[in-house]
């Protein structure tokens, strides 16, 4: 049977997309993973094993990627129809390498998948607090907790985040037959996947089990009514499945309150 869909995952050595890389195998999807380490390629090649889809595992640089062109040129290379953002420069090479892959990097693979008319889905991994604006339903002493200590913490991973959720958010509204999904976890931790909140979540902090994150991730794509939307996680009390369901079936979007919502 062929594969029903071809994933680009880009940060295949990441945490969160070697646990994502199973479940899109077993669904007999086709995965191309994108990693930057050679030394790593075979280890990776073992997730492929025993599952219906394919799964190839690419040696290249996203740091290296400086035009839409180029992220274009891989997405057409492996035939993409979904792909997935779970890459980022891991606090390492400095801010200007940080901004250079979770920003720039970022924003030519965004705006190379919507140019693409094969590509339909996008998954953005983000993370909770990456926002301009508070949300309604965060009190002020929450949205200030989150400026006073995450966001000090993490400046220059928030500008940058930042700047590539509001690149995926106004890219998506471009075509109709794209989804375009921010999936923001809070802090991620190594609990086994579990259950969840997802969508409007009442705190800023809390903590997000890397396995949930995948398992969100899968969901997601497999789901045929996702819409374009932003959908903060963390650690809760409502089933994986039903929670999507349920964010789909209602339309939440936490992008809500952002000047360019």
């Amino acid at each position: 049977m062929p594969s029903l869909h071809n994933v680009l995952l880009l940060g295949g050595s990441g945490k969160i997309a070697q646990l994502l890389t199973p479940l899109l195998l077993q669904r007999s999807w086709n995965v191309t993973s994108i990693i930057h380490n050679p030394a790593q390629v075979a280890n990776l090649q073992k997730l492929g094993e025993g599952h219906a889809g394919k799964l190839s595992v690419l040696v290249r640089s996203l740091e290296d990627v400086d035009s839409d062109a180029q992220a274009k040129s891989l997405i057409e290379e492996v035939k993409a129809d979904y792909v997935v953002w779970t890459a980022g420069a891991g606090g390492k090479g400095g801010p200007e390498r940080t901004f250079k892959i979770d920003r720039d990097a970022a924003i030519h693979f965004i705006r190379a998948s919507v140019a693409t008319p094969s590509v339909t889905k996008f998954i953005m991994i983000s993370y909770l607090g990456s926002r301009l604006a508070k949300p309604a339903w965060w009190t002020e002493e929450v949205w200030q907790e989150d400026l006073d200590t995450t966001r000090k913490s993490l400046q220059q991973y928030y500008e940058a985040k930042v700047a590539a959720d509001q690149v995926l958010y106004e890219e998506s509204k471009k075509r109709k037959d794209f989804a375009g999904i921010g999936l923001r976890p809070g802090f991620l931790n190594t609990e086994p996947a579990g259950r969840v909140i997802l969508g409007k979540t009442p705190t800023a902090k809390g903590g997000a089990s890397r396995a949930s994150v995948a398992h969100l991730a899968a969901l997601l794509l497999d789901s045929p009514d996702v819409k374009s939307s932003w959908l903060d996680m963390l650690d809760g009390d409502e089933d994986p499945e039903a929670a999507v369901k349920k964010a789909v079936a209602e339309g939440v979007d936490t992008a809500e309150g952002e000047p360019y919502y």
